[in-house]
């Protein structure tokens, strides 16, 4: 069931919380071993907090639209008393002493957190190969990636483990995992979902945000999770977008009026052939339901990959420097014959990963005398660009369209020798988060018998927007089915 039919199951007394929530955890037990969606299953949390709902709705309480629905949180946001390891060994076993924001606003609407999702390490990575603790299958081919960094909530929305997931997105990690998984994956405006508690890759990219198999839950979870945060100096003094009006509005077909934007550059080249049928595809029924479609020109997307292979890199050589071995996490040779500097080489070159290492190195260099000006400091003139071309765009068109991928779900270890063939991965989906804007992926179809992605782009707090196209092409195209595990 989706979420907002299991919503209406509990608040119209046919399920009680705790039985829904019963029912999750049973199947993370079924199949989790094989899918590997979960590092840490919560299943005393879950209950009690299931139990509390029902017994807040027993005592008349008026309670949320989501109360008593089950949620899967990616690794990356701090939970109090329960593990956060950003899929790290430098992290392992760490209880953080609060919970994030989102996290925070999740418990307030009732929704029941079944466990922490696997990811790539510190978000670095676009297929979950990249995990400490091992990869996440897709539930579509066990043996492909369900996407990255976030592929441990989408696969468990896939694997029917959870109707709702929480991802972050830094330069697709929301979009691409929904896209080959067949679920929808959504990125808020930066600044439109608090930071507050999320463990720092990219502080100027980092965006946390929704995940579901429906553009109706997607825009309801959006709905919890999002507003202002004054604990997060980046978020934005506004209210959210009625996101979900938007959903509902959408999923009567119709988009008269509504002008979708065809990227030029995007038009296919580096693409598989079946992606580019299946978004042509969902380019057609889109037209038939009224939208008027028009071709626009954004020349300087193709240098969005290196900039922002330069400026997160960055951003993340400085944000993982507080990982010392001294204040929190792993330590590694403290015998008391060692220095502290010893201590710490040894504490980062058992902690960290080689992704995560290579990027470290990246941008220190990047940053490093001499070297700022010509690489970073070019990188954040090249996003000033891509934003000019973003304004430009929308300009002429309310909402902007792509393939979400340029293929679909690869085989594990297909790609891990080749780094850059790996970032290739978010070559559609890397401008998004360089101008700050909201994107949706939703299925629009298969090729070879794997779903392929959509990409919905909007204008900044224009959030609303993708989420009426997006359901709308679900109104025709419906939602996939992955095969039973």
């Amino acid at each position: 069931m989706t979420a907002t039919e299991i919503a209406a199951l509990i608040a119209g007394g046919e399920a009680s919380a705790v039985e829904v929530t019963r029912a999750h955890l049973d199947r993370i037990t079924a199949v989790d071993e094989r899918v590997h969606a979960f590092l840490h299953v919560d299943t005393d949390g879950a209950l009690a907090a299931a139990r509390e709902v029902d017994a807040r709705r027993a005592a008349g309480e008026e309670l949320g639209p989501l109360a008593g629905v089950p949620v899967a949180v990616k690794d990356v946001l701090t939970t109090r008393g329960v593990p956060t390891t950003v899929g790290s060994k430098i992290l392992e076993g760490w209880r953080p002493p609060y919970d994030s924001t989102i996290v925070r606003r999740l418990r307030e609407a009732g929704t029941v957190m079944l466990g922490k999702t696997n990811m790539d390490e510190f978000a670095m990575g676009s297929s979950t190969e990249y995990s400490a603790y091992g990869p996440t299958g897709n539930p579509w081919d066990l043996g492909r990636i369900p996407g990255g960094s976030g592929g441990g909530s989408s696969a468990a929305l896939a694997a029917y483990e959870a109707p709702l997931a929480i991802g972050s997105d830094t330069g697709g990690s929301i979009r691409q995992p929904g896209a080959v998984t067949g679920t929808v994956g959504a990125k808020p405006t930066y600044g439109g979902t608090s930071r507050y508690g999320l463990v720092a890759f990219s502080s100027s990219l980092d965006t946390p945000g929704p995940c579901a198999r429906t553009v109706l839950d997607a825009a309801l979870l959006h709905e919890v999770i999002g507003g202002h945060d004054p604990r997060d100096s980046t978020s934005i003094p506004a209210p959210v977008p009625d996101v979900v009006a938007a959903a509902r509005a959408g999923a009567s077909g119709d988009l008269t009026g509504v002008k979708v934007g065809l990227v030029a550059e995007f038009s296919g080249e580096g693409a598989e052939p079946g992606v580019m049928a299946a978004f042509r595809d969902a380019v057609d029924a889109l037209t038939k339901l009224g939208a008027e479609i028009v071709e626009v020109s954004c020349p300087h997307f193709q240098y969005a990959l290196p900039a922002y292979y330069l400026i997160a890199p960055s951003e993340c050589s400085s944000n993982l420097a507080r990982f010392d071995g001294v204040r929190f996490g792993l330590r590694v040779g403290d015998d008391g014959n060692r220095g502290l500097e010893e201590v710490m080489s040894l504490t980062r070159d058992a902690g960290f990963g080689p992704e995560v290492k290579r990027r470290i190195m990246i941008g220190t260099y990047a940053l490093s005398s001499g070297y700022y000006d010509a690489y970073y400091g070019q990188a954040q003139k090249v996003r000033t660009l891509i934003t000019r071309d973003f304004t430009a765009a929308f300009a002429q068109a309310d909402v902007l369209i792509s393939p979400t991928t340029p293929f679909v779900a690869f085989p594990f270890g297909s790609r891990t020798s080749d780094p850059y063939q790996m970032y290739l991965a978010d070559l559609f989906t890397i401008p998004t988060n360089l101008y700050g804007g909201p994107g949706i992926s939703v299925p629009c179809g298969l090729s070879e018998g794997l779903p392929v992605g959509l990409q919905i782009m909007a204008p900044t707090m224009a959030d609303d927007r993708m989420y009426r196209v997006g359901a709308a092409l679900e109104s025709v195209i419906g939602t996939l089915t992955p095969p039973e595990l």
